[in-house]
């Protein structure tokens, strides 16, 4: 196997913008508000599609099927789909206040979903933009009940202002949401269950009523006690020839954010590893072929290619995601 590059899965959110115009090659369909671009998603209803070489239009799904072993390496015999589903979001309003549920409670996981723990990394942010990770200490199910009756959700919510370059974590149970002109990387565990408590007055401009609420289960899985959630400073780990910083490390994923401009290396033995261009660009190579990386591309190496060698060109910043 290569170094294998995917297109985006671009979708419709009625709290999205068009600022993924300007991060991602691949151009946003029509004229109304794009949420979410999919870059790495091995999902029956979403599946990415390799963007280069002899594999070229092949979803991950079936790389998964056919490569397994090449693809995964030691972690073959634990996944049959890729465990990680990678998003970038453009949130012009706010998201819903949302929580998605842990492996702790299967009563509300649809069959064949996980948990969801994720955390975001932000890329832009305006002087309004805003995210909410957890509720604020001492606060109840009752209170919580009623701030969302009385439209105050937000007076118990624990605020971030947001800079690009924070780090975010949201653990499965942790009450969130984001908005108002912020965009963030946004790495997942492979499901799609979430859980809204409040929606802001949304409408939805597609079918003229509001999102539906799933207020009851919400509450099931909310973690009203001390929460991991929130704010994370980064560790960093070395500086030559690039500094690294780790940002996340929990069951789910590590990421590490890697800085430089001398060349460096990126990718594992044994292991698949993703890169995230944020800013900049270089080039990775695998036995003598150059793969050309932009921003906003996102890459696998997989398990089978090992470590590479990453030339930027001038000043970079990636992101490297790897599965624990």
């Amino acid at each position: 196997m290569y170094p294998l590059r995917f297109d985006p899965i671009y979708q419709y959110r009625l709290w999205g913008g068009r600022r993924l115009a300007s991060l991602l090659s691949a151009p946003l369909p029509g004229d109304g508000p794009i949420g979410e671009a999919w870059v790495l998603s091995d999902r029956s209803d979403h599946q990415s599609l390799v963007a280069n070489g002899p594999l070229k239009g092949q979803t991950i799904g079936r790389l998964m099927e056919q490569f397994r072993e090449q693809l995964m390496g030691k972690f073959a015999p634990r996944f049959r789909r890729f465990p990680l589903l990678l998003k970038f979001l453009d949130a012009h309003e706010m998201l819903s206040v949302q929580v998605h549920p842990s492996d702790a409670y299967p009563d509300l996981i649809p069959a064949g979903e996980t948990g969801k723990t994720e955390a975001w990394v932000v890329i832009e942010a305006e002087k309004g933009s805003q995210i909410y990770a957890g509720l604020k200490p001492g606060t109840s199910a009752d209170g919580l009940r009623h701030s969302i009756a009385g439209g105050a959700i937000a007076d118990c919510l624990a605020g971030i202002v947001p800079k690009p370059g924070d780090s975010v974590f949201i653990p499965a149970g942790t009450v969130h949401t984001l908005g108002n002109d912020i965009v963030v990387f946004e790495v997942q565990q492979n499901s799609d269950v979430t859980f809204r408590l409040y929606d802001w007055g949304h409408v939805d401009a597609k079918t003229g009523k509001p999102r539906p609420l799933q207020v009851d289960r919400a509450f099931a899985c909310i973690e009203f006690g001390a929460s991991d959630g929130g704010l994370v400073a980064a560790r960093v780990e070395t500086t030559k020839p690039v500094e690294r910083e780790r940002l996340f490390d929990c069951h789910a994923f590590l990421l590490w954010r890697l800085l430089g401009q001398e060349p460096f290396p990126v990718g594992a033995t044994a292991e698949p590893r993703v890169l995230v261009c944020i800013e900049g660009s270089g080039q990775v190579t695998h036995k003598g072929i150059p793969y050309a990386v932009g921003r906003g591309d996102v890459w696998l190496l997989p398990a089978e290619v090992g470590q590479c060698a990453f030339q930027p060109s001038g000043e970079v910043t990636l992101l490297e995601i790897a599965i624990p």
